[in-house]
């Protein structure tokens, strides 16, 4: 079993005020105050998405995305930024696919380079996935993400991106009642989890309790297993990308274990 007191500890030890905030959201419903979520929202584009670190003032697809994952940690995703930025998400699709802008080129990462086809079918399961879990509907536009996701596939389940892709791809694809895809890269994940990062762990099993997946699925069962088996002895989780992100791990650890 997960140490949830530790990991809770652990939070609030480490964590700043939003830390403190998105935790209080995941355990009690508590609304952060508003001029923490005006902070949480800031730099945001005239146009609705959020520019990277990396690209200047160019909006990009991957940092909304993840913006939107911290606003989601605090209940504000039907705000007027969360929504403004599901409709520039929307607009970004270009044949049923997303992909950064082409001025992102020379500093893009690997994981979004433009012209990429692994950066394309990953930003593109990640865009889709946030407009599944959007307030509003964007049918469409996931109709035709999901068929160009399931176009991708393996016979096997095998998908030809960097890891977070399938479980992103596999929350998509589930979101519209496309289970026995969704099912065979569940199938890969469960063969690769015993290698899995615990961050990538907490990342998955996040992702696929936000579309609906049973918490007694047993992909998600392994998932809690994992983490109760790879939690530290100070109640926290190693992130992959340092001991300064260690607390957005452990976040993530305590929702897919709640």
């Amino acid at each position: 079993m997960v140490d949830m007191d530790g990991a809770i500890g652990f939070v609030v030890a480490r964590g700043d005020a939003v830390d403190r905030a998105r935790l209080s959201f995941l355990r009690t419903g508590a609304a952060p105050s508003q001029e923490l979520l005006t902070t949480a929202e800031i730099g945001q584009a005239p146009d609705g998405g959020w520019p990277a670190l990396w690209g200047g003032e160019i909006a990009s697809v991957d940092a909304t995305c993840f913006r939107l994952a911290e606003l989601d940690d605090l209940g504000a995703l039907g705000r007027p930024a969360a929504r403004r930025a599901f409709d520039w998400l929307a607009s970004r699709q270009r044949d049923s696919m997303w992909e950064e802008d082409e001025a992102l080129a020379a500093e893009a990462p690997t994981w979004a380079k433009p012209g990429d086809p692994e950066a394309r079918l990953y930003l593109t399961a990640n865009a889709a996935f946030w407009l599944s879990v959007a307030p509003a509907k964007y049918e469409d536009q996931l109709r035709a993400a999901a068929q160009a996701i399931a176009a991708h596939l393996g016979a096997d389940g095998s998908w030809p991106s960097f890891l977070v892709s399938a479980w992103l791809s596999a929350a998509v694809l589930h979101r519209q009642d496309m289970f026995y895809e969704a099912a065979r890269i569940q199938i890969m994940l469960g063969d690769r989890l015993p290698q899995m990062t615990p961050a990538d762990v907490a990342a998955m099993a996040c992702t696929l309790r936000r579309v609906g997946v049973a918490a007694e699925d047993w992909l998600l069962v392994a998932a809690r297993r994992r983490l109760a088996e790879t939690q530290r002895s100070d109640g926290g989780w190693p992130s992959d990308d340092g001991p300064a992100f260690d607390v957005h791990t452990t976040l993530a650890a305590i929702r897919a274990a709640r």
